[in-house]
């Protein structure tokens, strides 16, 4: 890869969204750690440098530090938030305690436009903070080229050494001409050209997992959705017969699914796929269960045991491949051993059980879900399969508040078998992110025939999002949820009242549990 930028991380949770945003200007783009030597970075030859952001104070005990060197690196560097201050603080400014912390949206007053970063935008931008702390004495050689309400310090430049600071966060969402200064960075000042693709990535995907599995046997866990059939795709290509695909039908799938699945894949792979029905033991050990994060170790810890016995039906493997997704992986665990606040737990994230004899493989795991179907697409998957709406790795249990019961399970799928017909009925299924439905343990009165009811309710979600960091419910049209409503009160016995959804994330996830 002759050009790429590497980013080092502070413990951000929108390091990834950094790597995605360069990925967008058609550059490579490489994470390490925040103590990486500055004699390995030099080795890579990067066009540029950008240092994340994250949870600590520069001034604080403990705090990540860099490696002095890379400021003697004589390649462009961008500071962003936390980076930001760790250039002041290395450089000679002073980075103290605001008095007024900054979270959520700005205003960005551009004082210099000539500054290389806001090259062809406005002199006022919306931008995105989240900080606490504040620069308040310049580094030599610096200066304040943009300024918040609160910073006169939000953005600064040393031009003659290429070093740039934002205090605020291009790469989210929230800072919609973001990716345009990311760009003015990644282009105007590092001087990359636009000659990473998906088609790239696939190569070097393809490269890594060669490197990683070489000639041993890999056995994947197929689940029929977006994620495991592209990370099936991606190896089978790199690896071809050397795949085993497991299907497990934990009872908690959605209708038609573990047919559906048995039948496409035969159709379009030709690799070998084991079905394995475990829906009555995984309902046994949901029984009484309410806790969501119980419910999904009880999935996690009952999927690991059958996956095992079926994997010695499937002959000996020293890999297992998962379709792990960067947005499980931040709101999971914390990065690159920095302190990061756990979300929820995933089945699918944390490894495996010391007892287990396999390695990861995670050939999907610097992606988010956009860039997963841009990359299905690619390697030639059908769009049916590759356009399909997410559906959470623990399945409908993490859409039935309370205990999961066969009952509940019945209802629930008839309920989102309908959002689905519904939804792609009227065009609306492919538009947005993701939409289906959840049964809440609450009984109202209904009456239904001159006869009184006393049944479940269904809660419809419907949201929009870039990568299931963000997402915003969408506006339904009255008559498509009049149809929603009305089918299924009339034909999933057992529910008499339907309600929508209007809760954006954050403060909400998108799943209900």
């Amino acid at each position: 890869m002759n050009e790429q930028i590497v980013i080092l991380d502070f413990g951000s949770q929108y390091t990834q969204v950094i790597a995605r945003r360069i990925r967008e200007c058609n550059v490579y783009s490489i994470i390490l750690r925040y103590d990486t030597p500055a004699e390995e970075i030099a080795a890579m030859q990067p066009k540029g440098l950008i240092l994340s952001g994250g949870p600590a104070s520069v001034y604080t005990k403990g705090a990540p530090q860099p490696d002095k060197a890379i400021f003697d690196l004589g390649i462009p560097i961008l500071g962003i938030c936390y980076g930001l201050q760790l250039v002041a603080q290395y450089l000679g400014g002073k980075v103290e305690k605001g008095q007024k912390r900054e979270y959520g949206k700005g205003t960005l007053q551009v004082k210099d436009s000539f500054c290389a970063l806001f090259a062809n935008l406005p002199e006022k931008l919306q931008v995105w903070n989240s900080h606490g702390d504040k620069l308040t004495k310049l580094p030599r050689g610096f200066k304040s080229v943009a300024i918040t309400e609160n910073s006169d310090y939000a953005a600064i430049e040393n031009h003659a050494k290429k070093m740039y600071g934002l205090q605020f966060h291009p790469e989210v969402a929230h800072t919609p001409q973001g990716r345009e200064i990311i760009s003015n960075f990644v282009h105007n000042i590092c001087g990359c050209g636009k000659l990473w693709t998906m088609h790239s990535y696939i190569d070097q995907a393809v490269e890594a997992i060669r490197n990683q599995v070489g000639n041993e046997k890999v056995i994947l866990g197929l689940s029929g959705g977006v994620d495991s059939s592209v990370a099936a795709a991606l190896l089978h290509k790199a690896i071809g017969n050397q795949l085993t695909c497991i299907f497990v039908n934990n009872g908690l799938l959605r209708g038609r699914e573990a047919k559906t699945v048995q039948e496409v894949f035969g159709r379009h792979f030709k690799i070998k796929l084991q079905y394995e029905d475990a829906s009555n033991l995984f309902l046994k050990r949901l029984k009484g269960v309410t806790d969501p994060e119980r419910k999904r170790k009880i999935i996690g810890k009952t999927f690991i045991e059958v996956f095992e016995a079926a994997t010695k039906r499937a002959g000996k493997a020293k890999f297992l491949a998962q379709g792990t997704l960067y947005p499980d992986i931040i709101e999971s665990v914390p990065i690159a051993g920095n302190p990061a606040a756990m979300i929820k737990s995933h089945h699918n994230v944390g490894g495996l059980p010391k007892k287990m004899r396999f390695q990861l493989v995670e050939p999907l795991k610097s992606l988010f879900k956009d860039e997963v179907r841009e990359l299905g697409l690619e390697l030639g998957l059908p769009r049916e399969i590759v356009l399909r709406q997410p559906f959470p790795g623990p399945g409908l249990a993490v859409r039935i508040l309370g205990e999961v019961t066969p009952r509940r399970c019945e209802i629930l799928r008839e309920a989102d078998t309908i959002v689905v017909e519904e939804m792609k009925t009227s065009g609306w299924y492919y538009k947005i992110w993701q939409s289906f439905a959840v049964l809440l343990p609450v009984k109202s009165v209904g009456v239904m025939g001159d006869e009184r009811t006393y049944d479940y309710t269904i809660a419809l979600r419907a949201v929009e999002s870039q990568d299931g960091m963000t997402a915003d419910w969408v506006k339904l049209p009255y008559d498509l949820l009049e149809k929603l409503s009305s089918r299924i009160i009339n034909e999933v016995k057992g529910v008499n009242r339907v309600c929508f959804d209007i809760s954006s994330k954050p403060p909400a996830t998108i799943e209900w549990e």
